[in-house]
């Protein structure tokens, strides 16, 4: 429990806004949802009280014409109970199975949820980044201009050939029609954003994740706890499945009561007004009994295995996402430096360019390129975002 505060308090404190986004799905989504985990409720309940039998309540009309000219009528009033009350266990096992499914369904369902708020910040994270890609595009495009202009005069001038000057314009007409394709794209995040949620993305503010150790997300990781949660299902079931062929002892109770025409005589004194009562022991021999309990056996260990299985996931998921983090970061490094090295060639190139030995237009590219790497490294921010979501997603209480 003591991890699982620390857990919680670190996630808490790296998000911003995180009670914003937890609330980031439209009323309609929350709403399923709500639904989903009361139907879970409902029917985990049903089920763990599925070993109580139901009271029977009888109401019988009979009509007689035995006697000459005369019919007979009688009513019979009856409340009958058939009700196991031993099982060999299985009536114990049956409500702890009960109780595992719920649990096991209810993390399913808020693994679901967390997986599409999830999809919602995605977007949101990848609406920002469209648009640095867009300012990103733009300074290039300014470069790809001065390019073609530059090799317009070299090529009049007959120092450049033709196809250079072709090379130029049509990288300048790719840039451009791929900053059309980016505002598709953009169309395209704002349709899939507004399927799950109602709130303006432009008013939102995106959270500040960082990265958790891997020991805390793997306690923490919903669809492992799930796949534990199944595994005690299984358990539960398995033992459910043993103890139906075992004996059974159930109380039988009846209360009768006869109303209407009364007999011409009753020489043994019969009551109108009783009671039957006593109980039954039963054992079923089935020919499938075996084949039953070892296939719940097996069940039993898939799940086991299933749990074995999903711890290796997670741990491969957090490596993945760690070294995928490590090579961001070795990219944002290296848009530093290039940074740095634009700096100095602007300055440089500006300060040649006032003495008359550079054009302005070469002081305007080293100025866009360096305004690309910065921009690369916030894309580059951005891109850890992304994948640090994808853990986030999967652990409690985190968003």
């Amino acid at each position: 429990m003591k991890k699982l505060f620390l857990l919680c308090s670190l996630v808490a404190s790296s998000l911003i806004h995180a009670d914003e986004l937890g609330e980031i799905l439209s009323d309609n989504k929350e709403l399923i949802f709500d639904y989903q985990l009361e139907s879970n409720e409902l029917e985990s309940d049903i089920l763990s009280k599925s070993w109580m039998n139901p009271v029977r309540l009888q109401y019988s009309r009979d009509y007689s014409t035995q006697i000459e000219d005369v019919t007979r009528k009688t009513g019979r009033y009856s409340v009958i109970i058939d009700q196991p009350i031993f099982r060999s266990g299985g009536i114990y096992y049956g409500i702890k199975y009960s109780q595992a499914l719920r649990d096991a369904t209810r993390t399913d369902i808020e693994l679901q949820r967390r997986t599409m708020i999830g999809d919602a910040i995605s977007i949101l994270f990848n609406l920002k980044k469209t648009k640095l890609e867009q300012e990103k595009m733009k300074y290039q495009i300014k470069n790809d201009a001065i390019d073609i202009r530059q090799k317009r005069d070299s090529y009049d001038a007959g120092l450049l050939d033709s196809s250079f000057l072709d090379q130029a314009i049509l990288k300048k007409s790719q840039d451009e029609t791929a900053l059309l394709e980016m505002d598709l794209t953009l169309m395209e995040l704002k349709q899939k954003f507004a399927l799950l949620s109602d709130k303006d993305p432009e008013k939102l503010r995106l959270p500040a994740l960082k990265l958790m150790s891997k020991t805390d997300y793997s306690e923490a990781n919903l669809e492992l706890k799930r796949d534990r949660l199944r595994a005690v299902q299984s358990d539960y079931n398995q033992k459910v499945t043993w103890a139906k062929y075992l004996p059974e002892v159930s109380l039988q109770g009846q209360y009768t009561k006869i109303d209407g025409d009364l007999p011409l005589f009753n020489p043994i004194g019969l009551k109108l007004d009783y009671y039957n009562y006593g109980f039954t022991v039963s054992m079923p021999l089935d020919i499938n009994s075996f084949s039953d309990i070892e296939a719940s056996k097996v069940e039993k260990l898939r799940a086991a295995v299933e749990v074995l299985d999903r711890k290796e996931t997670v741990d491969e998921e957090y490596d993945w996402i760690h070294n995928s983090l490590s090579i961001l970061d070795k990219k944002i490094t290296l848009a530093q430096k290039d940074e740095k090295v634009y700096k100095s060639l602007f300055r440089l190139t500006k300060n040649l360019a006032d003495a008359g030995e550079k054009t302005s237009f070469d002081a305007d590219i080293m100025h866009n390129s360096l305004q690309i790497r910065k921009i690369d490294q916030k894309i580059y921010q951005i891109d850890k975002q992304i994948q640090l979501l994808k853990l986030y997603v999967r652990v409690e209480n985190a968003i």
